[in-house]
């Protein structure tokens, strides 16, 4: 882990501690942290709907890849695909 020196206000460090739930301002800064990286992720995803074209239907992707070899039909015993 590294450290860092930040510089906050006081009141928005007690309020991210109250809001998240941490026990140390430690805790709510990296929950924060990953808050924040997580819903930037999220509306990256977002902004992609309907930009992507899928050549699989449906079942195809509900019941396996093919490639792999346990689509349409059932993969061996032990298989370490399963």
């Amino acid at each position: 882990m590294q450290r860092a020196t930040v510089t906050l206000p006081q009141e928005l460090l007690n309020e991210l501690v109250v809001l998240v739930g941490a026990k140390s301002k430690t805790e709510a800064v990296i929950t924060a942290v990953k808050d924040e990286i997580h819903l930037r992720k999220l509306a990256r995803i977002k902004a992609m709907a309907g930009k992507m074209e899928f050549t699989a239907t449906a079942d195809e992707l509900r019941h396996g890849d093919h490639r792999l070899g346990y689509g349409s039909r059932p993969m061996p015993r032990g298989s370490k695909y399963l």
